[in-house]
């Protein structure tokens, strides 16, 4: 039974912008040094009292991913995407909205219908690396982000040619890239520096990009809402046609808002994560040699774009293929902490009687590299996920709970398939054979933007 004394884990007592400076800049060191420091449970206290508690012990995180909507909230840091992703995105809202809004979008994401878009996955992809020039340097984040930008455009938004798709390309991809750039990423923290002085400034600018970006994605939602095809399977339809509980479907703005949610979540996120791929593919030549023989025993009487075309499921299903997108998202989790929650009503957690106004962060990046859960937990081996199943405790790159990422199970295919198609065709190598450390783009960690690789020509004589 919980007491009425309140009882916070040992932490940090530094001034709260000294830690902050190092989160923002040193993201992976600072969260290294703390749990060296204080372990898988720690408090970063702060002059307000609604300190900051960070847990990474399964047995913690399985206690907040199940415990009673009653005691905790959403926190505040949640909606600090608020400016691009609107007030009605399952990132912002909490409660009984949330969930309403949760069961509405969650079908098209599950079964034959997410399968179902394998084929435009491949067919983008073949399209992006179908530019690049063998044996020549190229940035090898940026395909990445084209690919999954055009992916989103095509299933999301059902856009396929056309003035508007190009309108919305350049914008999307112009706001994304310059909100997680060095420059701006600190902007996500220090809210001094989101002010609005014109377009000539920083903060201006990008508010006035997101502007347009809504004028036209309110006339892509006006022009679906009039010629009613019933045959269309992209998700905006998709949305278009679900309905509340009182029979009442999303309004224009509540559309509006979750398009900017999913692109959010499904474009920085796949590109990074796909990056990561490439990079430990290549820089573990056993890694890649294994996939490569996987991929090839499909069918030995066939190419493998062949099989591609065939059974894009069958690709998504082959073990050691999952393996390695599994051990990427481990290694260096794109989200280093699930959503914070903020405590409603006191709760115990691992015997820490925890406050009203406490902060929760559930630690994905130190749950990923604990000794006893993952052995040699700085090491990239997939085999680990061959070896054993971990609990979604143990393991949770898109986040637990209530506010698990409703997209985990297309983000998984997208990666699978995106990765046999270039290795259908070409054999990357990077340009710089130095080890690779994490950097942050706005929210999310990431490969330096600096990394190039080459792409080669696969012989297919000598399979």
């Amino acid at each position: 039974m919980m007491t009425t004394a309140t009882s916070l884990p040992e932490g940090c007592r530094n001034p709260s912008l000294k830690r902050l400076m190092k989160f923002v800049f040193q993201p992976i060191k600072y969260m290294e040094d703390n749990a060296k420091k204080y372990g898988d449970t720690f408090t970063l206290f702060n002059k307000s009292g609604n300190h900051l508690v960070y847990f990474c012990n399964p047995q913690a995180l399985e206690q907040i991913f199940t415990a009673d909507a009653g005691h905790l909230a959403s926190g505040r840091a949640n909606r600090i995407l608020g400016f691009l992703v609107g007030a009605n995105s399952l990132i912002t809202l909490d409660g009984d909205r949330h969930k309403q809004q949760r069961q509405l979008l969650a079908p098209p994401f599950h079964g034959d219908r997410m399968r179902a878009y394998g084929d435009t996955i491949s067919e983008i992809t073949q399209q992006v690396i179908d530019e690049w020039q063998v044996g020549k340097a190229f940035n090898i984040r940026d395909s990445m982000q084209e690919i999954s930008l055009r992916v989103i455009l095509r299933v999301v938004f059902g856009l396929d040619e056309g003035q508007r798709l190009q309108e919305l390309q350049h914008l999307l991809s112009s706001v994304l890239d310059f909100i997680t750039s060095p420059l701006m990423s600190s902007s996500f923290f220090f809210r001094f520096l989101q002010k609005d002085f014109g377009a000539w400034s920083p903060w201006g600018w990008v508010m006035a990009q997101i502007r347009k970006i809504d004028v036209l994605i309110y006339a892509l939602i006006a022009e679906r809402r009039s010629e009613n095809d019933q045959n269309r399977q992209d998700i905006l339809t998709l949305m278009m046609a679900a309905r509340y509980d009182d029979g009442q479907p999303m309004s224009d703005v509540e559309l509006r808002d979750e398009l900017m949610t999913l692109l959010l979540a499904g474009h920085e996120t796949t590109a990074s994560a796909l990056t990561w791929a490439f990079y430990w593919i290549d820089y573990l030549p056993e890694v890649g040699k294994q996939l490569l023989n996987e991929l090839d025993s499909i069918d030995k009487n066939l190419e493998l774009s062949a099989i591609l075309r065939r059974s894009r499921y069958a690709i998504a299903k082959l073990p050691y293929l999952t393996a390695v997108c599994q051990e990427t998202l481990r290694i260096y989790p794109i989200i280093m902490t699930s959503f914070a929650r903020v405590v409603k009503k006191p709760i115990e957690i691992m015997g820490y009687n925890l406050p009203v106004g406490t902060v929760i962060l559930p630690g994905i990046y130190i749950a990923h590299h604990r000794e006893s859960t993952y052995p040699e937990p700085n090491k990239f081996k997939p085999e680990r996920f061959l070896e054993r199943q971990f609990s979604p405790y143990e393991y949770l790159p898109f986040g637990g709970g209530d506010r698990r990422c409703i997209g985990l199970a297309f983000a998984m295919y997208e990666m699978k398939i995106v990765l046999a198609t270039v290795l259908s065709k070409y054999q990357l190598s990077l340009v710089d054979k130095r080890p690779v450390k994490p950097v942050r783009r706005g929210l999310t960690i990431a490969t330096p933007g600096s990394m190039k690789m080459r792409a080669m020509l696969i012989d297919k004589t000598s399979v």
